[in-house]
């Protein structure tokens, strides 16, 4: 046998053991087990928001480290905004008003499941912790957020009736993203100082634990004012209640779960049905 003979057989033996490999199935011990205990899923009357009302702005804060925590919270797993089916009508009513008007709602969080709430709770008390006091608390001890009702052991938002929203002028400019490290500015500074975002000024960022954040703070006014009746106004000839304590907070009344907290996760696959 000639060298160039070997060399060939060496090749042919050598794309025969490849060809093998490709096409030969895997072994059942590679496969991915599935979960032993899966995820809940959320009762027939949730929706996502865009299945119902798809010109609304998302952006769900939680699911990024641009948040009072600075990191992912626990629970959301996709950037879907997740309501009860009545909720989500309303805020469709709401937002073809505000269209007319030039302006569309940008909602920051809709259901928030409860192991979201625990890890609030538990970040809470880490006092130590502090990495994004200077913008969302810089005027708040930690150690009083419990008292002053800025952190509780349950939400609203769990039971599937409650957003986080603003209004956003349009055409809608993007708004750039959080980048971890980042040099923080206070949230009720004014909005030129504080983190850029595509929302009119309503006085104070978002999550901004901070008296001006109250609704109807006498020390808002003008057009920081004038854009949270807005928005109120909006909300209100639909459906909704504020928390006067916060700006961006409103529930649709009545709730169709008014008792019952949930913990399906914030992703596609909870509202999606077979």
């Amino acid at each position: 046998m000639t060298r160039l003979q070997s060399v060939l057989r060496v090749l042919a033996a050598s794309a025969a053991a490849a060809l093998f490999t490709v096409i030969a199935p895997a072994p059942a011990a590679q496969a991915v087990p599935e979960p032993s205990v899966p995820e809940p899923s959320a009762p027939k009357e949730f929706v996502a928001l865009r299945s119902v009302a798809p010109t609304i702005i998302q952006e769900m804060r939680y699911l990024t480290p641009h948040n009072f925590l600075g990191e992912p919270v626990d629970g959301y797993q996709q950037p879907v905004c997740i309501v009860t089916r009545s909720t989500a009508e309303a805020l469709g009513r709401a937002q073809l008003d505000l269209l007319r008007q030039g302006y569309s709602l940008k909602v920051y969080d809709c259901y928030r499941p409860q192991r979201a709430v625990d890890h609030f709770v538990r970040w809470a008390k880490d006092l130590q912790d502090e990495r994004m006091k200077a913008e969302f608390y810089p005027r708040v001890d930690k150690s009083r957020l419990f008292e002053d009702g800025y952190i509780a052991e349950k939400s609203g938002h769990s039971r599937g009736n409650t957003v986080d929203l603003t209004l956003v002028k349009l055409p809608a400019l993007p708004t750039r993203p959080y980048l971890p490290g980042e040099t923080l500015a206070p949230c009720y500074g004014p909005k030129a100082e504080r983190f850029p975002d595509n929302s009119v000024d309503m006085g104070t960022g978002f999550d901004c634990f901070d008296t001006l954040s109250h609704t109807d703070d006498p020390r808002v006014q003008g057009e920081q004012r004038a854009n949270r009746q807005l928005l109120k106004a909006a909300l209100t000839e639909a459906g909704f209640t504020n928390l006067p304590e916060e700006w961006w907070h409103f529930t649709h009344k009545p709730e169709t779960f008014p008792d019952t907290y949930f913990d399906f996760p914030v992703a596609w696959r909870s509202v999606v049905r077979n």
